[in-house]
């Protein structure tokens, strides 16, 4: 079996760090992960991947969301910089930052476009440092026509009319942070939702040497790509060195149904069998009558760049370590920040349950 590191998973709960870990060892992965997202009203999920960090310091990598507290309670949250949380977060331990700012309803929440004077001391910073970003920029095309958008997208609130920035927008927005910022090490999720346009996808990767796509499905990249195996895997094999292995696996998950997730991808790269969801994949997955799969077959040299020598050479061949002090000072933190927002007594919030678990 191939070494595969998965640079794609979501913890939110600490009870669901062991559940993760069994996950990893039961797909049989070395390492993955932690993405972390970021909420108005609880900060961000970033204590948790802390304390999974210092029970499985060899297993999981984490890569930290931004702090927008400053910006949601007009300052009277007295939150660190962003350009100052970079400097926090490496001192931390975390081994990256995750952004899903560029998001549609992320956007539209914070209301600030990514090229602004409002980020620009942050990815300076970013750039200066050499972290690197795993970004969720724009969503699916179809999530912005209603005739198109799945209805387990409408559910979530996926579905994208006027209110919304567009995804053209999106684009030209971090475009623009790229041209400025041209050292930047970013991983675009879910293939930057380029997957039915691999000519543009080339010409972003042959402008910008830093950019790098993510495979974690939006289950809409598979059925794009499979539909010329050929120039797809011309593409993966030209542009090896860019392209990271992830599932978007969830910690709520059962090793199960993680199982079909991971294999849907795994089986697109390695094999050139036909397929569509089975049955028990998550519902984010979509019914198995939306399209068929074809894969792709890639050699082995592919396969061991965006299993694994890919996330190694941008993050490291291990998670770095975790200073635990300073990271249950930064949960105490957030655990205020929280208490701001939502009148819940600091003790009783997931990060004062993240630093107690940090001290023991």
């Amino acid at each position: 079996m191939p070494t595969r590191i998965d640079c794609h998973v979501h913890l939110w709960d600490l009870d669901t760090i062991p559940s993760l870990n069994a996950i990893c060892h039961h797909l049989g992965f070395r390492a993955m992960n932690v993405v972390c997202t970021g909420d108005r009203r609880m900060v961000n999920t970033n204590p948790t991947a802390l304390v999974a960090k210092r029970h499985f310091p060899e297993r999981f990598y984490a890569f930290a969301a931004l702090d927008h507290s400053a910006y949601y309670s007009e300052g009277k949250v007295a939150a660190p910089s962003l350009a100052a949380q970079v400097d926090r977060l490496m001192a931390l331990g975390v081994d990256g930052i995750k952004m899903l700012e560029a998001k549609p309803t992320s956007r539209k929440d914070l209301d600030i476009p990514v090229d602004s004077p409002y980020y620009a001391k942050y990815f300076q910073r970013v750039e200066d440092v050499g972290l690197p970003l795993l970004w969720h920029v724009a969503d699916p095309e179809e999530f912005w026509d209603p005739e198109k958008t799945p209805g387990w997208a409408r559910e979530r609130g996926w579905g994208y009319n006027e209110t919304f920035v567009s995804k053209e927008q999106l684009y030209s927005e971090v475009e623009n942070v790229l041209l400025r910022y041209p050292k930047l090490q970013v991983i675009f999720a879910h293939f930057y939702f380029l997957s039915a346009d691999l000519e543009r996808a080339a010409r972003l990767f042959d402008r910008f040497p830093g950019v790098h796509f993510d495979l974690a499905p939006g289950i809409e990249t598979l059925y794009n790509m499979s539909r010329d195996v050929v120039a797809t895997r011309r593409f993966f094999t030209q542009y090896a060195g860019r392209i990271l292995f992830g599932t978007d696996i969830n910690a709520d998950q059962s090793p199960e149904e993680a199982a079909l997730r991971a294999g849907i991808v795994t089986r697109w790269l390695e094999t050139d069998e036909e397929y569509r969801v089975p049955e028990g994949a998550d519902f984010l997955l979509g019914p198995a009558e939306d399209g068929i799969m074809r894969g792709l077959s890639l050699p082995d040299g592919v396969l061991e760049q965006v299993y694994r020598g890919n996330f190694e050479r941008i993050a490291g061949h291990h998670p770095k370590p975790l200073d635990r002090p300073l990271a249950a000072e930064e949960c105490d933190r957030i655990a205020e920040e929280i208490t701001f927002f939502t009148g819940m007594p600091a003790d009783d919030t997931r990060a004062a349950a993240a630093a107690r678990c940090l001290r023991r």
